[in-house]
């Protein structure tokens, strides 16, 4: 990008030692080099933040206590972070997202956003106040080839949108489970009200909404709690209508014994139809009305410009989950950049807009599920 300059300062709350998504985050924004991180409040104590901050190589004046302390000090320097990724537990993004908004950060939160549309809507207003840069890690969007399905439908090449089915399906937590990843999903006050329903179900909403650019309007859902004693749902399963006529079935499961990271996109227009599966992700399957099946690979020969920017390696040898995080990270970056040459940027990572969204579409299944499945409109 020609307004790139130099690696961005980037900070880091949460994402401590042995917390499998912070080094994703963190292998993920170095991958491109457009980030250097230089400061963290690392874990939800003063001494475990500070050892995970000394076991990365931070300098001690820059491995803060609590995250309060990071924006503060990070704030007050001449060479501060000027990127703030959040990758805590649920409970702990909205706070951290609004204090480091109203800092002047620019800010990489994971997904789902908040817990509310109320504490959405604030932190949607700060952001727009603010003016800054504010993504969201819905990182299935970051694939070369979710890119190129993107490209293909809303080019037309589908015909008419009729019919979407999106499914996400594991099986880690078909039994009662303990350790740091299944405590804070199983816990409502730091989940929030959604167990699978917002862990994994917000990532098949946003997969269906980048893709095919469908307005969702009505949504019908039942949530099922099948390990006895927990108190959040791990099983999902729901009926979409989108406006202009299509329809959509999305379902999640944690419970499904054999599944790993099994999420499948499949859309089918009045022309064709396109499918798409992350555990085999640089294939996407192509179906024309009256033509042959073809199979588009991530780097081969067909792909369209968002397919080919979002591609690293030649075509056959594997690229995946990081480097989708990746294409997340170096999209903020660039649009950080471009903003502050004055140049324009097609924003193609997932923005609080998308946040937003996710937490509505939350809101309205569990809306749907404890009415009996009834329909409810967005």
């Amino acid at each position: 990008m020609s307004a790139y300059q130099r690696p961005l300062r980037l900070a880091m709350v949460g994402g401590g030692k042995d917390a499998f998504i912070g080094a994703v985050h963190r292998h993920a924004a170095a991958l491109d080099g457009r980030y250097q991180l230089v400061a963290g409040a690392l874990s939800s104590t003063p001494e475990r933040s500070r050892a995970s901050g000394a076991a990365l190589g931070l300098p001690p004046e820059r491995s803060y206590g609590t995250w309060e302390e990071l924006l503060a000090g990070e704030r007050d320097r001449e060479d501060g972070a000027e990127v703030i990724s959040i990758v805590t537990p649920n409970h702990m993004h909205f706070p951290v997202a609004l204090g480091a908004v109203q800092a002047g950060f620019h800010v990489v939160c994971d997904k789902p956003l908040v817990h509310t549309m109320s504490q959405a809507q604030e932190l949607e207003a700060a952001v727009q106040a603010a003016g800054n840069v504010f993504a969201v890690t819905y990182n299935y969007s970051g694939y070369p080839l979710v890119r190129q399905a993107r490209e293909m439908v809303r080019g037309g090449q589908l015909g008419d949108i009729r019919k979407v089915i999106v499914e996400y399906h594991q099986g880690w937590l078909a039994t009662e489970q303990h350790g740091k990843q299944a405590d804070w999903r199983t816990d409502p006050s730091r989940s929030g009200p959604a167990g699978a329903l917002g862990d994994i179900g917000t990532h098949a909403e946003q997969l269906v909404s980048f893709v095919t650019g469908l307005h969702l309007q009505e949504v019908a859902a039942e949530l099922t709690r099948f390990v006895p004693g927990r108190a959040l749902d791990d099983d999902a399963s729901m009926l979409l209508r989108f406006g202009g006529g299509a329809r959509g079935l999305l379902t999640v499961s944690q419970i499904e014994i054999g599944r790993e990271n099994d999420l499948r996109l499949s859309v089918f227009g009045t022309q064709g139809s396109l499918s798409w599966r992350q555990e085999n992700p640089n294939v996407l399957v192509y179906d024309r009305l009256d033509a042959p099946r073809q199979l588009l690979t991530r780097g081969g020969p067909g792909l369209g410009t968002a397919a080919q920017q979002a591609t690293r390696l030649p075509s056959g040898h594997p690229e995946a989950f990081i480097e989708a995080f990746a294409n997340i990270y170096t999209g903020v970056a660039d649009d950080i950049w471009a903003r502050r040459s004055g140049e324009s940027s097609e924003v193609l990572y997932p923005t609080i807009r998308d946040g937003v969204q996710g937490v509505a579409f939350m809101e309205r299944v569990l809306t749907s599920a404890q009415e009996g499945g009834r329909w409810t409109a967005f």
